[in-house]
C-alpha cells in the first residue's frame, strides 16, 4: 500500500482547537481509505495564513524534511485553499513540491495537482528550472561540508567522532518540532508528554541517530 502524508492548515489560532482540523482530517482520511493510501503522518499548520510561502510554514518544512528522509512521495490536502488561498502562493508551493517529485492530491476533487502542473508546458519548465537550482544547492552544500571536514583533519589530524543529534538540518527540524509539541499553548493547554512525542515520531517513521525507535528518555536528551 502506497504511503502518503496529510497536510492540514488553519489560519486563525482560534481554529486550532476547533472544527477546522477535524473536518480536513476526515476528508483526507476518507480519500486515502477509498484510494488505497496508508497515512504515514499528519502535519498541522497552526495559525498560519494562506498567504505565507514555504519558508514561513514550520509544519510544511517538517513534512518536506520527513519526505526527503523516508521516501514518501504523496501529500493529500482537503482542498487547494488549505494549501494556500492566494494563487501566487499556490503556484509557488506546487512548483516547489513538483521539483522534488512529490504528488499533491486534492481530496475533495480527487485531482492529482502535480500531474496537472506537469501537463502545462510553462509550469513544467518552471519545475525543471527549480529542480536544477535545488540540485545545485545540494551539490554546493556537500562540497562545503567536505571542505570543512578536510580542514578539521588538517588542523586536528582527524575528523570529529560520532556527532550528537541535531548536527544536520533534518535533525534540527525534528528538535524544533519536539520543542513545539512539548510547549504549553497560549490558552494554557499543556504540551504533549514525552511518551506522546515518542509515539508521534515513531508513528511517522522518524528514527533516532542510531536508527532505533524513540523512547521518552531519548526525547529528553534532545530537548537538552
Amino acid at each position: 500500500m502506497e504511503k502518503a502524508y496529510v497536510y492540514l492548515r488553519v489560519s486563525g489560532l482560534g481554529q486550532v482547537d476547533g472544527y477546522g482540523f477535524d473536518r480536513q482530517e476526515e476528508t483526507c482520511s476518507a480519500y486515502a481509505k477509498a484510494h488505497g493510501y496508508e497515512i504515514a503522518g499528519i502535519f498541522r499548520e497552526e495559525g498560519i495564513s494562506g498567504t505565507k510561502d514555504e519558508t514561513d510554514r514550520p509544519a510544511f518544512q517538517e513534512m518536506i524534511t520527513s519526505i526527503l528522509g523516508n521516501g514518501v512521495k504523496t501529500v493529500i490536502v482537503e482542498s487547494m485553499d488549505r494549501l494556500a488561498r492566494e494563487l501566487r502562493i499556490q503556484e509557488t508551493l506546487l512548483i516547489y513540491l513538483a521539483a522534488k517529485g512529490i504528488d499533491l492530491i486534492n481530496a475533495r476533487t480527487g485531482e492529482n495537482i502535480t500531474q496537472a502542473v506537469q501537463a502545462d508546458p510553462l509550469r513544467k519548465a518552471l519545475v525543471q528550472i527549480q529542480g536544477v537550482f535545488a540540485e545545485l544547492e545540494k551539490s554546493q552544500l556537500v562540497r562545503r561540508l567536505s571542505k570543512a571536514r578536510e580542514q578539521v583533519k588538517r588542523e586536528k589530524g582527524k575528523c570529529e567522532g560520532r556527532k550528537g543529534y541535531g548536527e544536520t538540518e533534518e535533525e534540527q527540524a525534528v528538535i524544533r518540532r519536539v520543542r513545539a509539541m512539548r510547549r504549553t499553548r497560549k490558552n494554557k493547554t499543556p504540551g504533549m508528554t514525552l511518551q506522546q512525542i515518542a509515539d508521534r515520531l515513531n508513528g511517522e517513521g522518524i528514527k533516532t541517530k542510531s536508527g532505533c525507535k524513540w523512547t521518552p528518555t531519548q526525547v529528553t536528551r534532545i530537548l537538552g
